[in-house]
């Protein structure tokens, strides 16, 4: 009697395009499943070696990772490494694809499962590729290839000096020394309907880089009569005798009246900030509205806590036009057109709330802006940033921000508004004047001793201000 055979004792036939598939996700599999077991030891051997490389690299030197990424010349061996892998895994699964025979199994399988093949290689790669792509992109379109040379002019010099000092340096080493690293953040209206560009943000951000205590000065836009450095300006008074939001285009117009190692109206700028708060200006960033709006959509939005509700009806949106817009009370989530709105409305409102808006408006962007977000959106952000970012702040020194990074705290950003009372003066029509020596004194004492200052002068941390919990 004939013994019946199920096909369950019979041997299933071995496929190349498993076996690829295999060594493609991790070279050495695909040979161990097609019996070549010496073969697969040895290049899971290499595997567990590369890994346990990458992994000691990572945990003694982490802190590299993120100056890698912001690095050309980093990035270039970045790629090329990418490279050499993908052509280690193509090769790995090429030899486990034909160290199987050649099955009977149907075409549009072994085709399907040469295609699954092919997507394992090719798109980790190819997304990483795109990502490094992208950033040498942004970094060799928005910073400096070089630092600003410096001008001799007070105030807008590229320096190490310390608040009371103006000693220059050809080749500054600013976290070697250096108390306060300054840089002064500028918000520029440039949209339709405007005559040349405003600068209706100025904020400066000054850095202890040993504690990474922080003050942040926020500067009117209808600051009148702010003094210029000696060797700025065109006035008697040596000053400038407009709003301060004019600054930018007086620089435009009197292009030689302000020498320094940037292009005039971002000379005049930072000799005018610099003068303000008694401190060397070393770098600017520059945003442009419409900028600021793509940006914060690329991140996908922004939740703010909004303490009351903003209106106005004749608010100028950014592509010149006028609508009416109401921001209400509770927490919000903005897309980038309202968190502009929110940070730039002065109608029913005045400068002190604007200000507090636009200081809590940065905090909830940088706040909120996970790795992770920052990552799916990388494209998108980057493009925006191209686009409308300017700055001065040289490719040799983003490595020098990254160390800042893990001893800032928002819960150590300090906050001061020229706006405060007691520093008016005087006013006339859409002008206001301020006591300056009084406002560069506080200044000095909360970068000098930002505890007591914030105590003596009544000075809430950021987080106060914006009413942030802590998570």
């Amino acid at each position: 009697m004939a013994t019946s055979t199920h096909s369950s004792d019979t041997p299933q036939p071995k496929r190349g395009y498993l076996a690829a598939l295999a060594s493609a996700l991790l070279p050495g599999l695909g040979q161990a499943y097609a019996g070549r077991r010496l073969v697969g030891r040895w290049l899971l051997i290499a595997d567990a070696v590369i890994a346990g490389l990458f992994l000691l690299w990572l945990f003694f030197f982490r802190s590299d990772v993120l100056k890698i990424w912001v690095s050309s010349g980093a990035l270039a061996v970045l790629m090329v490494i990418n490279l050499a892998i993908l052509a280690y895994r193509w090769l790995a699964a090429s030899d486990a694809y034909y160290s199987v025979p050649e099955s009977s199994a149907p075409k549009w399988l072994t085709s399907l499962g040469i295609a699954a093949v092919g997507v394992a290689l090719v798109v980790p790669h190819l997304s990483f590729g795109y990502l490094v792509v992208v950033q040498a992109s942004l970094i060799d379109t928005v910073f400096s290839a070089s630092e600003p040379a410096p001008s001799g002019v007070p105030g807008v010099i590229t320096s190490t000096a310390t608040p009371d000092q103006t000693t220059t340096t050809t080749s500054p080493t600013l976290w070697d020394g250096l108390e306060r690293l300054n840089i002064v953040l500028l918000g520029a209206d440039a949209g339709e309907g405007r005559r040349g560009l405003r600068t209706d943000t100025t904020i400066v951000v000054s850095i202890d880089p040993s504690t990474g205590n922080t003050a942040m000065f926020s500067v009117p836009r209808d600051l009148s009569n702010v003094p210029l450095p000696e060797g700025m300006g065109v006035w008697d008074c040596d000053c400038f005798p407009g709003l301060i939001t004019n600054l930018y285009q007086a620089g435009v117009q009197n292009p030689e009246s302000f020498p320094g190692p940037n292009d005039p109206p971002i000379n005049a700028i930072k000799g005018a900030v610099g003068e303000i708060f008694g401190i060397p200006i070393h770098y600017y960033a520059l945003l442009t509205l419409d900028g600021f709006v793509d940006v914060v959509d690329a991140l996908g939005g922004v939740t703010i806590e909004i303490p009351e509700t903003i209106f106005d009806d004749t608010y100028p949106h950014e592509d010149g036009s006028i609508e009416s817009i109401e921001i209400k009370e509770g927490t919000r989530h903005l897309n980038g057109h309202e968190a502009l709105a929110y940070a730039r409305i002065r109608r029913n409102s005045d400068d002190f709330n604007r200000m507090n808006r636009q200081l809590c408006v940065l905090e909830a962007v940088l706040e909120q802006s996970s790795p992770t977000e920052i990552l799916f959106r990388f494209g998108a952000i980057a493009e925006a940033m191209k686009r409308s970012l300017v700055t001065d702040i040289p490719q040799e020194r983003l490595a020098d921000f990254i160390d800042l990074l893990p001893v800032i705290s928002t819960d150590r950003i300090a906050t001061l508004r020229i706006t405060r009372t007691e520093y008016k003066t005087g006013s006339s029509t859409g002008r206001t004047y301020y006591d300056i020596a009084r406002i560069r004194e506080d200044a000095q004492a909360l970068m000098a001793n930002p505890e007591i200052a914030q105590e003596e002068l009544g000075l809430d941390d950021l987080d106060d201000t914006c009413g942030f919990s802590e998570n």
